[in-house]
């Protein structure tokens, strides 16, 4: 990975050779920190991470150079001292990596001398970096196939995923909980020429407001209470990757300002910091807040919704999918299955019909969690009603949005799907007893069995009882 590497950190109190190893370094792209004292590198590494600090053994007036690498080496273990010396004997040499230096160079030395240790530092630096990001960010690989179902909606999805995903485009996801937001930044992930480098996900509702800023750029030592140390943000274990901010609707306008900045060029300083970093980093943003209704409460700022939103997904709430439920629960009674040693095989008529009417406010999550229950409770070979919640609670919420009128449809189809809507409910509400709906709906059985079979309802009078001790 591309990391940009920290400053060297130099520390001699004779000028020339201040200078002389600045012309090396500098000149094959390392940054470089010069100081003349121990007291002076001990202040500059309580403000700063570095590569490494070379220090020369005899400095002039305070602190030794072997009595401040003995301090510093104690205080930051992690960072590489290099001593050089014009008094090389085998007994300092041996002092000086007791006290723990890496390596130890006797003036004269050839400038090759110089950069092998240094490059040495470097690829350690990068391997420990490397390491650190990929044991952050191991996740479970996201892949398109995850996203399963068969409506025209998600077949449009899945292909505006593949198109997408190869570029660079910024993202946005607008959808309800537990419609598959994160799947879709996990594909597009996985999809792009980023799939190499780091995926890093932030759940902005999940993070207290004052600390989200410091999360996502980093922060430096003593910006604020508790910050001990310099901390490097998000974005910068994103580099040459694809970074996913979730529930973006939730942060604050302050902030929203700074990422704005961010999306410009890859720009941005840390926390108490004064110098402009950058890097190269894919966002995908999501929220499941009606974004237009954030921006006209002033919530949300218009100028970053239209920097965020280049491309535009919007994956269908569960309830406009169909028959999709039914192919999800075949997926999802596989995996369970599997995980808990269980051997369900399908879903009963009534179960099936139970699914296909409730409304799902919670989406693809909830409709996964119904069919884990199910097949913990499960002691037949087909999930019956019974194992299912009785979604009397959940059936409450969004109760009051009233029947959705989806874009583009005829008369035709709006009223069959409003009449599907009632018969459903009311078949659920008289635990699936033609009769009883019948009576309710004031149309007589004949009647109510026509319009079921016209609008490809299940009879679930017709299937066989289920097991003995238990609710069909």
């Amino acid at each position: 990975m591309n990391w940009p590497l920290p400053p060297v950190l130099v520390v001699d109190d004779e000028k020339n050779m201040r200078l002389s190893l600045k012309s090396i370094l500098a000149g094959e792209g390392y940054d470089l920190r010069l100081v003349e004292s121990a007291e002076e590198a001990l202040g500059a590494l309580e403000k700063e991470e570095f590569l490494m600090v070379i220090t020369d053994a005899r400095l002039g007036g305070g602190m030794s150079g072997y009595q401040f690498l003995a301090l510093a080496c104690k205080k930051w273990p992690n960072t590489p001292f290099l001593m050089i010396t014009a008094y090389a004997t085998p007994k300092l040499a041996v002092e000086a990596i007791k006290a723990g230096a890496i390596d130890y160079l006797a003036k004269p030395f050839a400038p090759e001398e110089l950069l092998h240790a240094v490059s040495r530092c470097a690829e350690f630096h990068r391997l420990k970096r490397d390491n650190a990001s990929l044991r952050a960010s191991v996740v479970e690989p996201y892949q398109i196939d995850q996203i399963i179902g068969q409506a025209p909606k998600m077949h449009e999805l899945r292909q505006l995923i593949r198109s997408v995903a190869p570029t660079d485009a910024t993202v946005l996801i607008l959808g309800e909980s537990g419609t598959g937001k994160e799947l879709i930044a996990g594909a597009l992930h996985s999809l792009s020429q980023r799939r190499q480098n780091n995926y890093i996900r932030i759940n902005c509702a999940a993070i207290p407001e004052n600390l989200l800023e410091s999360e996502l750029f980093g922060h430096e030592k003593g910006s604020f209470t508790g910050a001990v140390k310099q901390k490097l943000g998000r974005v910068e274990e994103a580099h040459g990757g694809t970074i996913f901010l979730d529930e973006i609707g939730d942060m604050s306008r302050p902030l929203q300002a700074k990422l704005l900045r961010f999306l410009e060029d890859g720009s941005f300083t840390r926390v108490g910091g004064n110098d402009e970093l950058h890097v190269d980093v894919r966002l995908i943003a999501a929220t499941n807040r009606d974004i237009i209704q954030a921006i006209s409460q002033n919530n949300f700022r218009e100028d970053l919704f239209h920097r965020l939103n280049v491309v535009q997904f919007r994956p269908p709430p569960l309830r406009e999918r169909g028959n999709d439920i039914i192919v999800l629960v075949e997926n999802f009674l596989q995996h369970f299955n599997a995980t808990m040693n269980k051997h369900v095989r399908g879903v009963s008529a009534a179960a099936r019909q139970k699914l296909l009417s409730y409304h799902w406010p919670g989406n693809v999550r909830e409709l996964r969690n119904a069919i884990e229950r199910a097949v913990i409770l499960e002691t037949t070979p087909e999930i019956q009603p019974a194992s299912l919640p009785d979604f009397q609670l959940e059936g409450r919420l969004r109760k009051s949005d009233g029947f959705v009128i989806a874009a583009n449809e005829s008369l035709d189809v709006l009223m069959a799907d409003f009449e599907r809507q009632v018969i459903n409910t009311t078949l659920e509400n008289n635990r699936f007893n033609i009769s009883k709906t019948a009576e309710q709906l004031k149309i007589s059985r004949h009647a109510l069995r026509y319009r079921m079979q016209r609008l490809n309802i299940t009879d679930a009078e017709e299937e066989p009882p289920s097991a003995p001790g238990r609710e069909g």
